[in-house]
């Protein structure tokens, strides 16, 4: 984006709020936070714009108890968990899946869930549990595992599943009532999945306008340009701004593969309690893959630290530097808390980003246009 048309839009967002009150939107994808504060768009804001996070990290939103499982399994002799990168260092009651590996369990990070098979056919006498976690972006590949295993009789390959939808996380935060929200910023990834139109009962039900954008400048600063204009109109509506990749119905054979591998199903997120229809579990008839019935998990209950705030940040009630811990005893080097171990994490973003940059949360009125 060139600056002459940056500086437009900005213009014209300074226009759109001028007279109103606090306009807060939600960012639900962590990949637009770190967008954000990477390019500095958030400092060029109007100061009744504000932007909150919410529980559209993968990392952040899996409860500690499917962690606390996920290292039970990696201590039993014979099993290999093998596991996307930021899994690894999100702790849980007795450590974590880095700290395990690092006294000798067999816990790989891995950049496809089709590795899994790889590995599985590579330790015949083993075990390989894979976690599952992500939301619809990463279920797809997920089901094609599973039925690439049963197509292939791979009997050692078994998935811990964590997988969450993020619809249902949208409608539990508003039912809530918690936190006041005028908009929605939708994730760009997910929604090349589900499709645009999938934001319809957020808009219908709720009055509430929903954007979809990607993840560069242009995009994202179109996005929150097209929810403050539907604000500043007292209009539910829902828009694309990222029509080149997501299209209304979403992409079908991924949908399709969703439909047949798994059911919704009722699943705990972390500190938002348990979410109706929720979470993806496998079909009965791919029931054999199920880590958890495979090894009779037990799980037990979610312990998060009382200190730490990261429940409270995915669903935008702080920000992290309302965190006692944030900066000093919660780092990316000695994080505590699961924002603060991803990539997409907002304490990872603040951190990396916005230490010194503060917030204007307290300069504005707590209410909204709704």
């Amino acid at each position: 984006m060139d600056a002459a048309k940056r500086d437009e839009i900005i213009k014209h967002l300074h226009e759109l709020c001028d007279g109103l009150g606090r306009i807060q939107i939600m960012e639900i994808c962590g990949t637009h936070t770190v967008s954000l504060f990477r390019t500095g768009l958030r400092s060029l804001f109007p100061e009744n714009l504000r932007l909150v996070s919410g529980p559209g990290c993968p990392v952040c939103v899996t409860a500690q108890r499917h962690i606390d499982a996920a290292i039970d399994l990696a201590k039993r002799d014979g099993v290999i968990v093998a596991t996307y990168g930021d899994m690894i260092r999100v702790p849980g009651k007795s450590g974590s899946l880095e700290r395990l590996r690092a006294e000798g369990a067999d816990v790989r990070v891995i950049n496809s869930a089709k590795t899994c098979l790889r590995l599985a056919n590579e330790n015949p006498d083993r075990e390989v549990v894979f976690l599952a976690v992500g939301f619809e972006t990463t279920a797809p590949a997920t089901a094609a595992v599973v039925l690439e295993a049963e197509a292939n009789g791979v009997a050692n390959f078994s998935a811990l599943m964590c997988h969450k939808l993020v619809i249902p996380a949208m409608q539990a935060l508003l039912q809530a009532g918690d936190v006041p929200l005028d908009g929605f910023l939708c994730p760009g990834h997910v929604s090349v999945i589900i499709g645009a139109n999938a934001y319809k009962p957020i808009v219908e039900q709720f009055k509430k306008p929903c954007v979809v954008a990607g993840f560069e400048p242009p995009s994202i600063l179109h996005g929150i340009e097209l929810v403050v204009e539907h604000v500043a109109a007292k209009r539910a509506a829902l828009s694309n701004a990222y029509r080149n990749v997501v299209s209304n119905e979403g992409n079908g054979i991924a949908l399709d593969l969703l439909k047949q591998v798994f059911v919704s199903a009722d699943t705990h997120w972390r500190e938002l309690g348990v979410i109706p229809k929720s979470g993806l579990e496998l079909a009965s008839c791919y029931e054999q893959f199920d880590a958890a019935k495979r090894f009779e998990v037990v799980f037990g209950d979610d312990e998060d630290n009382p200190l730490c705030r990261c429940g409270e940040v995915i669903q935008g009630k702080v920000e992290p530097a309302d965190c006692d811990l944030f900066g000093y005893e919660c780092t990316p080097l000695y994080p505590i808390g699961p924002c603060m171990v991803s990539s997409e994490g907002t304490c990872s973003a603040w951190y990396k980003y916005n230490r010194d940059g503060g917030s204007h949360r307290s300069s504005v009125p707590l209410e909204t246009n709704s």
